[in-house]
C-alpha cells in the first residue's frame, strides 16, 4: 500500500492534479478576499451616506409592524391640530357646534343628540369599514372615539378609505383618520391606539376612558369590529360578549356588489360569506352562537362574480404559505374588493350605532328573517318521521318519543353543514332533515333509556342530510324503510359530498356540543 502511494505521488500526472487544485483553492481564496473587501467598503460607503441625526435630519422608530409611528404635518395640518386642541379645552363655541350638526339634531331631538354627544365610541380595524363608519361617527356628533389599528395606509388603500390622499401613504391609519376629521370636527377627542389588537392586551384596549385625571374612566356605549382577520375578530367578539360590551360587527364586503343585499341583524343568521361562517364557528366553538349584532351582505356568489383566487403554484414552492403573510394568520392573497361596498358596510354599522345611541326606533327587514319559521318546521319533520318510522318498524306506541336536537341544531345543521341547500340537487326551498342510513339498532326509543322512564331515539346531528321534502319521501321509503344502500339511490358525486359533509359535522359536532 505504501509503494502504491510512493509511486503515485512521484507520477507527473499525479502532480499536475495536485498543482491545478492548489491554483483553483488560492484563486478562490483572492475572489472571496476580493468581495469581502468590496462588501466592506460598500458597507462603509452606505454608513457614510446616512446623515447626523440633527435639526436638518428628523428619525423615529418604526413600529413592531415596519410602520412610521408618527405622520408628518403640513403647515394646515399644524394650524388645523392647534385649533382641535383648543377646541377640545373647551374653546370652541357650542353654538357652532350644534349649527354643524342642526340636520342630526332636528331627526335626532335634543335628547337624542345629547345622548349622542355624550357618549364614548370604540372602532377596532380602520381601513375601508372602519374609516367610514369613524367619519360618519365624529361627523354626526359623537365626542369620543378611540382608533385602534396597527396598519398603515397603502396606495391599495386609496380605493376604498374614506378619508386617505396620497400625502398618507406610508403613514398609521389611525393617525390618519384623526388628522382628518379634526379638521372637519376639532371638537372630537381621538384615542388613537396604533396596535394590533390581541385578547392579551384587550382589557387595556377596550379600557375606559378618563378625560380628566383621577376620574373615573367611562365605559365604551359601543365597540365597532371592523376588523378583517378572523382571529382577532373572534378574540374582539368574543371578549365583548364575555365583558357584556355592546358590540357590532361588520362581516366580509370582498366580493359583493350589491348594496341592497346589505343587512343588521343576529350573528346567528348570516349566511353566504365565507368570513361570517368561519367567525361563527369559532364563536360556536367558544359557547357564543347568538347575541352579536352583524351587519352582512345575503348576496350569494354566481357565474361572472369576482371571487378569491387560488394562489398561485409558484408562490407554494417558496415555502410555508403561512409564513408569506406580514403577520401570522393574516391573509395572504388580495380579496376582490369593489370600493364602493366598505362603505356601505362602514355607514350601516355606524348608522345603527347612532339611532341606537340616540333612541331613535330602528325596524330593519332582515334578508334572513323568517328562518325560525323554517328550522321550527324542519325540527316538527324530523320529529313527526321519527314517530312515524317507530311505529311502523319498531311496532313502538310514539306518543311521549323525544329527539335529542333543539331547534338550534337544526340551524347549526341546516346552514353551517349543509349551507341551506339539498345535498341532492342543491334547491334552498322545501328543506328538511332525514337520516342518511338506517341504523343497525334500528328505530324507536333506546332501550337503556326506556329503563329509566325516557323515551328518546338516539339520535345524533351528523347523522343527519339536507334534502327536499319530495326527496326526503323517497328516501325514506326506498333507504330507511324499503332497505336499499344509499349507493343504489345516489351517483358517485352526492356520495361524495355527503361524505365530506358528515366528516365535516363530525368534526365541528364535538367543539359545539
Amino acid at each position: 500500500m505504501s509503494s502504491w502511494i510512493q509511486r503515485q505521488a512521484g507520477s507527473h500526472q499525479t502532480q499536475l492534479v495536485a498543482t491545478a487544485v492548489l491554483s483553483g483553492v488560492a484563486v478562490a481564496g483572492t475572489i472571496f478576499g476580493y468581495q469581502a473587501l468590496k462588501r466592506k467598503e460598500a458597507l462603509k460607503d452606505l454608513k457614510a451616506s446616512i446623515p447626523i441625526i440633527n435639526d436638518q435630519h428628523h428619525a423615529e422608530d418604526l413600529t413592531e409592524y415596519g410602520a412610521a409611528a408618527t405622520i408628518q404635518m403640513s403647515k394646515e395640518d399644524e394650524r388645523s391640530a392647534a385649533l382641535a386642541r383648543r377646541a377640545q379645552r373647551g374653546d370652541y363655541d357650542d353654538d357652532l357646534i350644534l349649527e354643524q350638526l342642526a340636520r342630526n339634531r332636528v331627526f335626532l331631538t335634543d335628547e337624542g343628540l345629547a345622548k349622542l354627544r355624550g357618549s364614548f365610541i370604540i372602532v377596532v380595524g380602520c381601513g375601508g369599514v372602519g374609516s367610514h363608519a369613524v367619519a360618519a361617527l365624529a361627523r354626526s356628533g359623537v365626542s369620543q372615539i378611540r382608533l385602534i389599528d396597527f396598519d398603515q395606509v397603502t396606495l391599495s388603500s386609496l380605493n376604498r378609505h374614506a378619508v386617505a390622499t396620497l400625502a398618507d401613504v406610508g403613514t398609521p391609519k389611525v393617525h390618519c383618520i384623526r388628522k382628518r376629521m379634526e379638521q372637519i370636527a376639532p371638537w372630537v377627542r381621538f384615542d388613537c391606539r396604533n396596535q394590533l389588537f390581541g385578547k392579551a392586551v384587550a382589557d387595556e384596549q377596550l379600557s375606559p376612558w378618563s378625560l380628566a385625571e383621577g376620574e373615573p374612566g367611562r365605559k365604551p356605549d359601543y365597540v365597532l369590529d371592523c376588523i378583517d382577520n378572523i382571529g382577532s375578530k373572534v378574540e374582539l367578539l368574543h371578549y365583548c360578549h364575555t365583558h357584556s360590551l355592546p358590540v357590532i360587527s361588520a362581516m366580509g364586503a370582498g366580493c359583493k356588489s350589491d348594496p341592497t343585499r346589505v343587512v343588521v341583524g343576529d350573528i346567528s343568521l348570516t349566511t353566504d360569506d365565507p368570513l361570517s361562517r368561519s367567525t361563527r364557528r369559532r364563536l360556536k366553538a367558544l359557547g357564543v352562537s347568538t347575541g352579536i349584532t352583524t351587519v352582512f351582505s345575503t348576496e350569494k356568489p354566481g357565474p361572472g362574480k369576482a371571487s378569491l383566487l387560488p394562489l398561485p403554484e409558484e408562490e407554494f414552492v417558496k415555502g410555508k404559505v403561512g409564513e408569506l403573510g406580514v403577520l401570522p394568520e393574516f391573509r395572504v392573497r388580495i380579496l376582490p374588493v369593489l370600493g364602493t361596498m366598505p362603505a356601505v358596510f362602514g355607514y350601516t354599522v355606524s348608522n345603527h350605532v347612532i339611532c341606537d345611541i340616540a333612541g331613535y326606533p330602528n325596524d330593519y327587514i332582515v334578508g334572513a328573517k323568517g328562518r325560525d319559521k323554517l328550522y321550527d318546521g324542519i325540527l316538527a319533520n324530523l320529529q313527526g318521521m321519527q314517530e312515524r318510522l317507530a311505529k311502523l318498524e319498531a311496532g313502538q306506541d310514539p306518543v311521549g318519543l323525544r329527539i335529542p336536537v333543539s331547534k338550534e341544531d337544526i340551524a347549526f345543521v341546516v346552514e353551517e353543514i349543509w349551507r341551506g341547500k339539498s345535498a341532492i340537487t342543491g334547491l334552498p326551498n322545501r328543506l328538511v332533515l332525514v337520516p342518511w342510513l338506517r341504523p343497525a339498532r334500528g328505530f324507536g326509543a333506546d332501550p337503556e333509556w326506556e329503563k329509566n322512564g325516557q323515551k328518546i331515539v338516539p339520535l345524533r346531528l351528523a347523522e343527519l342530510v339536507c334534502m327536499t321534502k319530495e326527496e326526503a319521501t323517497r328516501h325514506e321509503t326506498e333507504v330507511l324503510r324499503g332497505g336499499k344502500k344509499v349507493e343504489e339511490l345516489y351517483d358517485e358525486k352526492v356520495m361524495q359530498k355527503v361524505t365530506e359533509r358528515m366528516k365535516e359535522a363530525e368534526d365541528l359536532y364535538e367543539a359545539y356540543r
